[in-house]
């Protein structure tokens, strides 16, 4: 089958970076899906995107569908044909469907009934006579922001101004608002001029010409080795931020890179206020000396060629100098005050209506974190830090380093903090209470870090769910996810033998001190458990343990963090051993039998009336004090998987449901002491088992 390129290409104004990669991927994934639909072979595909363009090459794509022959099945033999032999309603209706006529039916048996069939053979439609659905593609794709124009009705991430649709020489014939497909792309807007595609395959390579490198790989290989070679050439160390790097990298055309300098007195402003409006506000890369010290240089990229650097370079020296005076005049202002100063402005910063100011919400972190001092068992040495450092973890929110500079929030809060005379600890906290701040992310290093970092988010995901805001699809504006992650992570990572059920109740309990919502305790529990079973149950898929597991892990009781975690890693490290399929169901037999317990009482052993009931209580008592003293999860399995052979033992001589009520009383309550032990590790009812 004869073969062509296709190519089309969107050409919009100049779109935000952050959208330029997962819509370039996005379209070239739905124009992949589309061919693989229509049933279109094609041999590779390539993907092309800059500020001003998303594009897809299409290699090899066959110029008709692949045909189709396949069987139909019809109406039973019996209802097809009519008494007198000729064809019934049901088996002319069913050939015409099919495109076909009666003379084409046979008989195929199925199951021991004669069915009517036909063959159908469907003729591949020409290529060209399916690509301007494509236009569907185009208006399909999703951006995170969309604006409409003029009097159009698109919403779209920008106005589209071009489009070439190319399938080998011959144009794909659509329109999208007031413009149409031709053969006429745009190059750099202040170097280049519009070029006419004649084929697909010459499009990368006219843009060129035109100083547009379309293949962003390309572009940010460009970009790495010109900051290598400024590197040599001054003998500097240029850290390349990655997320930098893509960013600038979908903000050019034509990557060129090139330096400057400024004021060599700004250095004695913290390094990370330099190095923020370099990155975040100027998309600068920082420079420093082979020993890691901040020199007073930048290098920007351009998108353009190399002429008149010179003068690009002042014009962003300027620009950087009226930043950095900005930054050194806030710093000064803030260090002139003390950290009361800021304390007493919370009051009057609005956290949420429902839910209060920025300084009753500290006061309710300062209340959670001495009570998650308790539960974790802090020194009184201990507590007096943690209560300083829940004080004052808001203040930095209103310097004005960081009203200007948001990025910096705790990072200025721990040197302002340190420069007060705060304790090390103290200070530290003030940043690490933020961790982790997203996902990714280290959690909190310090112990009084992590305990006010707990009470932080706690105090934000149970006021927020207090007050019915609650992560909804793909709304989530407190990001309440990324912080109960944080929580998850820092449970597991401190290796606190607290109940998580425990942690949420204290933090309900302060919540509901202030008043905030009217939800009952119970139910707001009761949400706030199923929230983090979702979030831990993620966590447990990030670690590919196996789903059942994750279902039999969390049955229950989320209970201890770090437990849990051990619990699941155990139950994947056995999952194919020999002797696990029987332990998990000897084990589940238990927990069923044991529902049919209708209340709570004592086993008693004058009832017993065989051997085997005797031999499992003796176990039952042996591994519940086994359980009680066992140090690791695997020792708990462990102790759980030797009942395997008394408990099957038992159900081959004894009939729990006795008909004599007391002896049927005391096996139903054996099986429910024993179910509890069993449950506390995992409901092994949950696993498959083959």
């Amino acid at each position: 089958m004869n073969k062509r390129d296709m190519l089309l290409e969107v050409g919009l104004e100049e779109m935000p970076a952050r959208f330029v990669t997962e819509s370039m991927n996005q379209l070239g994934k739905k124009v992949e899906e589309f061919l693989q639909e229509q049933k279109v072979s094609f041999e590779g595909v390539k993907l092309y995107s800059t500020p001003r363009r998303l594009a897809v090459l299409v290699e090899g794509a066959a110029e008709a569908q692949e045909d189709i022959e396949e069987e139909a099945k019809g109406p039973a033999k019996k209802i097809a044909l009519q008494e007198d032999g000729s064809w019934s309603k049901a088996a002319i209706g069913f050939t015409r469907g099919q495109g076909m006529t009666v003379d084409d039916i046979y008989f195929k048996e199925i199951n021991g009934v004669e069915y009517v069939h036909v063959n159908k053979f469907i003729k591949g439609q020409p290529t060209v006579d399916l690509l301007p659905k494509l236009r569907e593609i185009v208006i399909g794709l999703h951006f995170g922001k969309n604006m409409r124009w003029a009097d159009n009705d698109l919403r779209y991430i920008r106005p589209i101004k071009w489009m070439v649709a190319l399938f080998g020489s011959e144009v794909i014939p659509f329109q999208i608002t007031n413009v149409s497909t031709g053969r006429t792309t745009k190059g750099h807007r202040f170097l280049g001029d519009s070029v006419t595609v004649e084929m697909p395959g010459d499009y990368e390579e006219l843009l060129k010409n035109q100083f547009v490198i379309a293949d962003p790989a390309e572009r940010k290989k460009s970009i790495r080795q010109q900051l290598a070679q400024l590197e040599t050439e001054n003998k500097w160390v240029i850290p390349v931020d990655e997320d930098l790097l893509e960013e600038v990298t979908n903000l050019v055309e034509y990557p060129t890179a090139l330096s400057g300098s400024f004021n060599s007195n700004f250095l004695e402003l913290p390094e990370e206020v330099l190095i923020t409006s370099m990155k975040e506000h100027q998309r600068y890369f920082p420079v420093k000396d082979k020993e890691g010290t901040l020199l007073p240089h930048f290098v920007t990229v351009r998108n353009g060629d190399s002429r008149s650097l010179d003068t690009v370079a002042r014009g962003n020296e300027k620009v950087l100098r009226a930043r950095l005076a900005d930054a050194d005049f806030f710093y000064k202002e803030d260090q002139s005050k003390e950290i009361d100063f800021f304390l007493n402005k919370l009051q009057a910063i609005v956290y949420h209506e429902k839910i209060g100011t920025l300084a009753e919400k500290v006061s309710r972190i300062r209340r959670l974190a001495a009570k998650l001092g308790e539960l974790t068992g802090t020194a009184k040495e201990e507590k007096e830090k943690i209560d300083r450092a829940a004080e004052i973890c808001k203040f930095d929110l209103v310097t004005q380093m960081v009203y200007e500079f948001p990025e910096l929030q705790g990072i200025m809060g721990e040197k302002y903090a340190r420069q007060k005379g705060e304790d090390a600890d103290v200070a530290r906290a003030v940043n690490e209470h933020y961790e982790p701040r997203h996902a990714g992310d280290k959690a909190p290093e310090t112990f009084t870090g992590a305990i006010v970092s707990l009470a932080d988010k706690l105090d934000t995901i149970v006021s927020c769910f207090a007050v019915d805001i609650i992560p909804t699809g793909s709304q989530d504006p407190y990001a309440l996810r990324r912080q109960a992650a944080g929580i998850v992570l820092i449970l597991e990572e401190k290796k606190w033998d607290v109940s998580l059920e425990t942690v949420l109740q204290a933090a309900i309990d302060v919540v509901k001190a202030d008043q905030v919502g009217e939800k009952e305790t119970e139910a707001l529990l009761e949400e706030l458990v199923a929230f983090f079973k979702l979030r831990i149950k993620h966590s447990l898929q990030e670690r590919d343990v196996r789903y059942d597991l994750i279902d039999a892990v969390l049955a229950e009781q989320i209970g201890s963090l770090p437990s849990l975690f051990a619990k699941a890693a155990v139950l994947m490290a056995h999952k194919e051993e020999a002797g696990f399929k029987e332990a998990t169901e000897a084990l589940s037999r238990v927990v069923n039998i044991a529902k049919k317990a209708s209340a709570a009482g004592a086993v008693k052993e004058q009832l017993f009336e065989n051997g085997e009931e005797k031999a499992l209580y003796k176990e039952f008592v042996r591994v519940q004090k086994g359980l009680e003293a066992a140090e690791t999860a695997e020792q708990q399995f462990a102790l759980l998987a030797s009942l395997k052979q008394p408990i099957e033992q038992y159900f081959d001589h004894t009939m729990v449901m006795a008909e004599e009520a007391a002896v049927r009383e005391n096996r139903l309550n054996q099986m429910r002491e024993l179910s509890v032990l069993i449950l506390n590790f995992a409901d092994f009812n949950k696993i498959l088992v083959k």
